[in-house]
């Protein structure tokens, strides 16, 4: 019988942290906010928190400029990101990118009904919330968000993140 060796990582290092959670798949989405001044990034770290009331809850890092922008807006949208919308998510990580309504000339969106925050065409599911809470976690901040309008296209597969990639879902037969 083969005998399996056990790796201990250090907690206190960045990159042991990162490659043991990067085991664990997410979806992708991009957060995006309305206004004057609308911005967008790509999260991963969004989850479901309650469905009553409906809540969700997305992480955003001190560091990344949406959290200075979400500290001065009460409604915010996510855009569940489709298997073939790799690009879309690269773009919106990219720090690079254009500041302001410039950022989403690359790429189809339109305004949400509610939040007024862009909607990213060709996503798996659309929801937009009513800013709840907002808890200091480390070197993020979760936002949880009531919400107010979702929408979901059939059929297709989400865009997956796992060990530092993104992938498309397989079918495993069974």
């Amino acid at each position: 019988m083969e005998r399996l060796q056990l790796v201990r990582e250090s907690v206190e290092e960045k990159a042991s942290l990162r490659r043991v959670l990067g085991a664990f798949a997410t979806g992708v989405t991009v957060l995006t906010v309305g206004g004057d001044l609308p911005h967008g990034m790509t999260a991963n770290s969004f989850a479901s928190v309650s469905l009553d009331p409906p809540l969700v809850l997305v992480c955003v890092g001190r560091e990344a400029l949406m959290h200075e922008v979400l500290a001065t807006r009460t409604a915010f949208a996510v855009s569940i990101l489709a298997s073939d919308q790799s690009q879309v998510a690269r773009y919106f990580a990219d720090k690079r990118r254009p500041v302001g309504r410039d950022q989403f000339d690359p790429v189809s969106w339109y305004p949400g009904g509610h939040s007024g925050a862009p909607l990213i065409d060709g996503a798996l599911a659309h929801l937009e919330c009513e800013l709840e809470h907002r808890h200091d976690a480390g070197d993020h901040t979760i936002y949880v968000g009531r919400l107010v309008s979702l929408w979901r296209r059939p059929g297709d597969d989400a865009l997956l993140f796992i060990n530092g990639q993104f992938r498309v879902p397989t079918s495993v037969g069974h």
